[in-house]
C-alpha cells in the first residue's frame, strides 16, 4: 500500500448537488477541482465535464431553471455565509448578480413552473428574522418584491402546482417547525399544522393536484415517518413509517407523481422510488430498489417526465459522484467522474458500526475505521504509525450540531489519517439526530454533559480494544464537536494525549451573545437561554475549568465565523497558555465557519497531522 501526502488527498474529488436541465440532456453539479466548489457541466453521462463558475469563492447551490437555459446559484464572501443569488445564462455564460445586498443572507426558495420568477427569504429588512419575496428572473437588487414580511427563521419549501401559492417553514429550533400555505395574490399566511410541544415538519412537497402536501414528521412518534396533510382538513394521514428509523426526506415531482423518499438506517440510506395513485393521495406503487454504491445518498433532481433521477452517492471508501436512477427499473448508471487523485479506490478503508455502552446503559452507536495490518490484533507491522508501540494511535472524531449525525461517507481527512497508521472512531453521542426524537433530546440544556460522559464511555471502549493504543488517543472535533474536544478534556483530562478544536465553542455566553442575530433564538432553544440558563452555562463553559486541561491543545478557526465567532478561539488559547497547556493556534482571515478553499484546508490539515505526529 503507498503512502501519500495530506495535499494528495484533499485533491480527491466530489461531485455533488446535481440538477437536470430543462431539457433532461444537461446536468449541472458542484465539483471542488479548483479548490472551492464551482458549478460544472455535462452534456451526457461519463462526457467531458465543463467549468461554468471561476470564483475564489464557494458556490453553495445551483438549480437550472424549468424551461429556460439558465440556473441560479448561491455563493457567499470568505464563509461569511451572507449568500448572494446569481444567474448564469448556459448559452452565453454571462454571470448576473440577482440580488446584490452583501449584508444579508438569501436563502433559496425555487423556480416557478414557468421559469419566469423565482422565491427566497432574506434578512434584508431586519437581520434577525427572514421575510418571503419573489422575482422577476430578469430583475436584480431591490427589485424583488417583498411578499411576506416574518418574525423568525422561514425557508421557502416550493410553488404550488399553479404558481399561485408558496409552501412556507417556519424553524424554532431543529426539533420543532411549522408549515404555511402563502397566497401570492391575497398575502394569505395560513398555519398547516398547528401543534403543542416539538414537532418537526420537515421536507414538504406540494402534491400534484395542489390540495395537500406530502412531508416527514414525528408528530406523535419518536421517528420520522412519511405523511399527506389535506390542506382543506388539516388531516395528517400516514403514508410510510419509517419501522423504528427516521425516513429522512421526499424529493417528488409534482406533475407525474413519481417520488423518491429515504430511510435513515443506523446511518445508512435505503431509497424507496415509487409514483402515487392519482385517485388516492395516500397509495402509491413502488418500483425496484436502486443499488447504489457506497450505502449514503441524496440529492435527488428529476429528469423530464420524471423518468430517471439524478443523485449523489458517497461511501467510507467511495468519494462522493452524482448517479442517475431509471425510475421503472431501477437501473443505475455513473453521471460524473470525480477523480481520486491518483490514490487507488482499493486502499480506501471501510468503518465497521459499533455499539458502546455508556455510563447509564444507554447504546451509543459509532464508527470505527482500523488501517491496514490493525484488524483487531494489538500490534502493528514494522514501519507503521504505531512503531515502537503495542497498537496503534485513534483520533476521536466528533460531530457538530449537535443535532447532526456521523455517517459512512467518504472523507479524505480520515483516509489520510488512516494512511498514516492511525485508527479512526466517530461516535453519534446522545443528543444526535437519526435515532428518534428521545435520543436526541437527551442531551438538551441540564443534560448536556450527558453527552460528554458517551465521549468516556467510548474511550475507555477503545482502551480495551485490541488494535488500539489506550496511551495514544487524541480527539478532534468542529464546531459544537470543538466544544465536545474541550468539555472531553476539560472533564476527563487523563484520557487523551492530544486534542483539535476546530471552530468551536469556548463559552456559551460569549457565543450565545455574538453569534449571528439570525440563528440565536434556534441556537437557544438547544443550549439553553442568556435570560433564563446563564449561570448553567457558565458552568459547563470550558474556559471555565481551562486549568484542567492536562494534554497538549491546537485550536484552528475561521476569520469571519458567523457562526460561533472566532473569540471563542482567542479566549481559550490565551486562557490556556497562561494555564501552561501547550497550545497552539491557527486563524484563516478568508474563512468562516470551517474551511473550504483548499489551500488553507492542505495547511490546516498538514499542521493537524504534524501536531498529532509530535504529541501522539
Amino acid at each position: 500500500m503507498g503512502t501519500y501526502d495530506i495535499e494528495r488527498y484533499l485533491n480527491v474529488r466530489s461531485a455533488y448537488g446535481a440538477s437536470v436541465g430543462p431539457e433532461g440532456e444537461r446536468l449541472s453539479f458542484l465539483m471542488n477541482t479548483t479548490g472551492v466548489p464551482q458549478v460544472w457541466t455535462l452534456e451526457s453521462p461519463r462526457s467531458w465535464p465543463e467549468q461554468r463558475t471561476f470564483y475564489d469563492e464557494r458556490v453553495t447551490f445551483a438549480s437550472w431553471s424549468p424551461e429556460c437555459p439558465e440556473l441560479v446559484f448561491g455563493m457567499d464572501e470568505g464563509g461569511n455565509e451572507r449568500a448572494q443569488l446569481f444567474r448564469l445564462d448556459a448559452e452565453s455564460g454571462e454571470i448576473t448578480n440577482l440580488t446584490a445586498m452583501p449584508d444579508a443572507k438569501h436563502r433559496w426558495g425555487g423556480w416557478s413552473h414557468d421559469g419566469e420568477r423565482f422565491a427566497f427569504t432574506s434578512n434584508r429588512r431586519d437581520e434577525s428574522v427572514f421575510d418571503v419575496y419573489v422575482q422577476a428572473r430578469d430583475a436584480v437588487g431591490d427589485e424583488a418584491e417583498l411578499v411576506y414580511e416574518g418574525d423568525g427563521w422561514l425557508t421557502v419549501g416550493g410553488w404550488s402546482p399553479d404558481d399561485s401559492r408558496l409552501l412556507v417553514s417556519q424553524a424554532y429550533s431543529n426539533f420543532d417547525q411549522d408549515l404555511y400555505v402563502l397566497e401570492l395574490e391575497t398575502g394569505a399566511f395560513t398555519h398547516l399544522t398547528p401543534h403543542e410541544g416539538n414537532v418537526r415538519f420537515q421536507s414538504a412537497s406540494w402534491a400534484p393536484d395542489g390540495e395537500g402536501v406530502y412531508l416527514v414528521t414525528d408528530k406523535g412518534t419518536d421517528t420520522l415517518y412519511l405523511a399527506y396533510l389535506d390542506l382543506e382538513s388539516l388531516e395528517l394521514e400516514t403514508v410510510a413509517d419509517g419501522e423504528g428509523w427516521n425516513v429522512d426526506g421526499i424529493a417528488l415531482d409534482d406533475e407525474t407523481g413519481r417520488f423518491v423518499y429515504s430511510r435513515n438506517v443506523e446511518g445508512y440510506t435505503e431509497l424507496t422510488v415509487g409514483e402515487f395513485d392519482d385517485e388516492d393521495p395516500t397509495a402509491f406503487e413502488t418500483f425496484p430498489e436502486p443499488d447504489l454504491p457506497g450505502g449514503v445518498s441524496g440529492g435527488v433532481s428529476f429528469g423530464p417526465d420524471a423518468e430517471y433521477v439524478a443523485c449523489s452517492t458517497t461511501g467510507d471508501a467511495v468519494n462522493t459522484n452524482v448517479f442517475f436512477v431509471e425510475v421503472e427499473t431501477g437501473e443505475t448508471g455513473q453521471w460524473t467522474l470525480a477523480p481520486t487523485a491518483g490514490i487507488p479506490p482499493e486502499t480506501f478503508r471501510e468503518s465497521e458500526l459499533v455499539h458502546v455502552e455508556s455510563f447509564d446503559g444507554l447504546e451509543v452507536p459509532g464508527f470505527l475505521t482500523l488501517p491496514e495490518h490493525a484488524d483487531g490484533e494489538r500490534g502493528v507491522d514494522e514501519g507503521e504509525a504505531g512503531d515502537g508501540h503495542d497498537g496503534v494511535p485513534v483520533i476521536v472524531d466528533i460531530h457538530g450540531g449537535p443535532e447532526s449525525q456521523r455517517r459512512p461517507s467518504f472523507s479524505s481527512v480520515k483516509q489520510y489519517f488512516l494512511n498514516r497508521g492511525y485508527a479512526y472512531f466517530e461516535p453519534n453521542v446522545r443528543g444526535s439526530s437519526g435515532y428518534g426524537s428521545e435520543y436526541a433530546s437527551l442531551d438538551d440544556v441540564e443534560k448536556r454533559m450527558d453527552s460528554v460522559a458517551d465521549i468516556e464511555a467510548c474511550v475507555e471502549w477503545l482502551a480495551d480494544h485490541p488494535a488500539i493504543d489506550p496511551d495514544r488517543i487524541a480527539c478532534m472535533g468542529g464546531s459544537y464537536g470543538g466544544f465536545m474536544v474541550l468539555a472531553a478534556m476539560t472533564e476527563y483530562p487523563d484520557l487523551w494525549a492530544a486534542g483539535v478544536d476546530v471552530v468551536g465553542i469556548a463559552n456559551f455566553v460569549t457565543f450565545l451573545e455574538n453569534t449571528g442575530d439570525w440563528r440565536r433564538k434556534l441556537r437557544e432553544a438547544e443550549y439553553g437561554s442568556l435570560e433564563a440558563d446563564r449561570e448553567f452555562l457558565e458552568s459547563i463553559s470550558p474556559i471555565n475549568t481551562v486549568e484542567k486541561i492536562a494534554a497538549p491543545l491546537f485550536v484552528l478557526h475561521g476569520e469571519n465565523d458567523p457562526r460561533v465567532p472566532v473569540g471563542e478561539a482567542e479566549q481559550i488559547v490565551e486562557e490556556a497558555r497562561e494555564q501552561g497547556v501547550p497550545v497552539r493556534k491557527l486563524i484563516f482571515e478568508d474563512e468562516g465557519h470551517g474551511f473550504t478553499k483548499l489551500e488553507n484546508r492542505i495547511e490546516a490539515y498538514s499542521a493537524i497531522a504534524d501536531f498529532l505526529d509530535e504529541h501522539v
